[in-house]
């Protein structure tokens, strides 16, 4: 008995005293790890002297509360990798599903769908991100495929606000449904947006993504500046040959909007062809923006962005390029990706994944699943490799860095004739790849100009045959000689002569209506001012200017009209191009003397093409509004002197009507 009570005894003291070693050796570790942080300036020091005072024999209790007073939240082993990265910051697919079929983002092929059984639940959502959030993630962004495609994302986002520690909640979409769904996610708590757009060309805009719908992206965009987010970030992919023309067109709008676009180096995933020739490297874009705005400078970046940041003088917004090709950023990487199908990456090019949601669904607790996190995160590599090195690794495609590989084919590119689908193919440097009949492309490439040209082979080849689409040129371009310099704007020829002083714009040789290609035309600020007259007669005009109308007030309802018809107006008039709007104005006066309404509407743009439209569809919109809700007072109403009245801007110049 005594030599069992002696046994007993050696080991409760060997046990508490390794015990103790291991806390202290915790409590040395977190003490490191916030003086790294501290070093980096993450955080302060009354953080570090909370941790210290845990070493002078505080009771646990007294830790804890302690921790919870801080401002910021407790730090995690968990997720702390070996270099000294703490991950703070999550990303979460929700759908592998898109609206659009991209040509960087989705193999030509396209990619097998995972059964709805196989993803994340939105409960399951919510827990992983509790998890993290108790962990130390402050913020989350809800990625895809396309997030929007998710009918429950207002509760999604909901859901995710009532998390303890999570700061902000954030999404990155195409922007193709945005407009008319973001003031239910506003409502729902949503604190950020990024919104995709690679091209400012309508036409461009069907060839990369492989459907329609430029103009609901750039209203998107427009109802995001509207809603009031400060700034709102426009994500647009380079790529030589497709749009990298278009660099100083995407700055100009960070010159007059609130708007942060970032230039993201072209990147290699599964099935989308990438070639090093294609990436346009950062220096190049800074290079070619300084020719434009010799003053663009640097300005400081957030700790942990991703985005190199400039701006010029007299900007509203700025621009920031994404450098992980030619200059990565990986020693300052905080984040984490979690797929739609539940798979933790810990970075977004490597090819090691970890189930959380096998573990979740097997019945594995909290501490459980954050073992299984912190193993994977103490996994992460300093860095990724190199960019060659890269694109010949194995990787989900990018529209599935949120979904697994199970599951039937379903998305596809879009069947249709084989001369459009010869036009969306992916533009590359394979000879096969390109459109029958483009002898003066092949000789451009193999004399290794850039890509420019076979854009717009393809370009013409796409709206061959068609009744829309830019007008084909009188007789063909002669080929440029070889040792003719290429013109600094980099920009391809264009594809038509001006027409002549008799000749109508909108219809082509054969005289069938063509859409007019403004493509080439450079990206400047527009106004135009258009007016009309409602003649309503002396009852109508009595009940109007007594606000009288049993429909209601009219000159309020026919001004709101009048907004919507301008914004509009792309819809409305078939051959007309969709213009980023910037402003709309449009006022209704009484005009007792002929008991009239008068109208005036003023439509202010930055694009490619003039305003005129806008500005006079405004007006008719307003006039039939006030005719509609008059109409039962008299039916003798007449809508007369519809007219342009002013226009500046374009190569046109300005222009105003005489007797104005």
């Amino acid at each position: 008995m005594c030599w069992c009570e002696g046994w007993f005894g050696w080991f409760g003291i060997w046990f508490r005293m390794r015990s103790q070693a291991t806390v202290c050796g915790q409590l040395l570790r977190q003490i490191d790890l916030k003086n790294h942080l501290f070093g980096q300036g993450l955080i302060s020091t009354r953080t570090i002297s909370g941790s210290l005072s845990g070493s002078k024999g505080q009771k646990k209790n007294a830790r804890l509360e302690a921790l919870r007073a801080q401002e910021v939240a407790p730090l995690s082993d968990f997720l702390t990798d070996s270099f000294g990265r703490f991950h703070d910051y999550l990303r979460i697919s929700l759908t592998e599903r898109c609206n659009l079929r991209c040509t960087y983002c989705m193999p030509e092929d396209g990619v097998p769908l995972t059964e709805r059984s196989h993803l994340l639940t939105t409960d399951e959502v919510i827990r992983l991100a509790g998890l993290f959030s108790a962990a130390g993630v402050t913020k989350v962004r809800l990625t895809g495929g396309e997030p929007l495609v998710r009918a429950d994302l207002a509760d999604i986002i909901a859901g995710l606000k009532t998390v303890a520690g999570i700061r902000s909640v954030a999404i990155t979409t195409n922007g193709v449904v945005l407009a008319r769904r973001l003031a239910a996610l506003q409502a729902a708590g949503l604190d950020a947006l990024n919104i995709s757009l690679d091209t400012l060309v309508p036409a461009k805009f069907e060839l990369i993504s492989r459907r329609r719908g430029f103009h609901r992206v750039w209203q998107g965009i427009q109802t995001a500046l509207a809603a009031g987010y400060d700034p709102v970030k426009l994500n647009c992919v380079v790529m030589r040959g497709v749009n990298d023309e278009e660099l100083e067109d995407f700055a100009t709008l960070a010159e007059t909007y609130r708007l942060d676009v970032r230039f993201i180096e072209y990147m290699p995933f599964d099935g989308n062809r990438w070639n090093d020739r294609k990436m346009v490297p950062y220096g190049e874009m800074v290079e070619r923006l300084r020719r434009r705005w010799p003053d663009l400078e640097r300005i400081a970046d957030r700790p942990n962005d991703t985005s190199k940041a400039y701006r010029a003088p007299g900007w509203v917004g700025q621009v920031g390029f994404i450098t992980s090709m030619s200059e990565h950023f990986c020693g300052t990487c905080n984040r984490l990706r979690l797929t739609a199908d539940g798979n933790l990456k810990v970075c977004l090019f490597g090819n090691s994944e970890v189930s959380l949601r096998d573990a979740l669904r097997q019945g594995s607790s909290d501490e459980e699943l954050m073992t299984i996190v912190g193993a994977a995160v103490g996994r992460k590599k300093k860095q990724h490799a190199g960019m060659l090195d890269l694109a010949a690794m194995k990787n989900r495609p990018m529209i599935l860095i949120g979904a697994g590989r199970r599951g039937r084919p379903l998305l596809r590119p879009p069947a249709a004739a084989a001369r459009r689908a010869v036009a969306v193919r992916q533009y590359s440097d394979d000879a096969s790849d390109r459109p029958a009949g483009t002898a003066a492309g092949e000789q451009r490439r193999r004399s290794g100009e850039t890509l420019h040209s076979d854009y717009w082979d393809q370009y013409r080849a796409y709206y061959g045959g068609r009744g829309g689409g830019p007008p084909e040129p009188a007789a063909p371009a002669p080929a440029r000689p070889a040792e003719q310099p290429k013109p600094t704007t980099d920009r391809p020829p264009a594809p038509a002569p001006a027409p002549s002083a008799g000749r109508l714009t909108h219809t082509d040789s054969a005289g069938r209506a063509t859409m007019v290609d403004v493509s080439e035309k450079p990206v400047s600020r527009r106004r135009a001012a258009a007016s009309g007259v409602v003649l309503l007669g002396p009852e109508a005009f009595a009940l109007v200017k007594a606000n009288a109308v049993a429909k209601g007030d009219v000159l309020s309802v026919a001004q709101l009209a009048g907004v919507m018809a301008a914004k509009r107006t792309a819809e409305l008039v078939p051959l007309c191009h969709p213009l980023p709007l910037g402003a709309v104005h449009v006022r209704l006066a009484l005009c007792p003397e002929r008991h009239a309404v008068e109208v005036r509407a003023e439509v202010i743009c930055t694009g490619q093409t003039g305003a005129e439209m806008e500005a006079l569809t405004a007006v008719a919109g307003a006039a039939l509004t006030v005719y509609d809700m008059c109409k039962a007072v008299s039916k003798a109403i007449q809508i007369t002197d519809v007219r342009l009245e002013h226009k500046s801007g374009g190569k046109s110049g300005e222009y105003r009507r005489d007797d104005a």
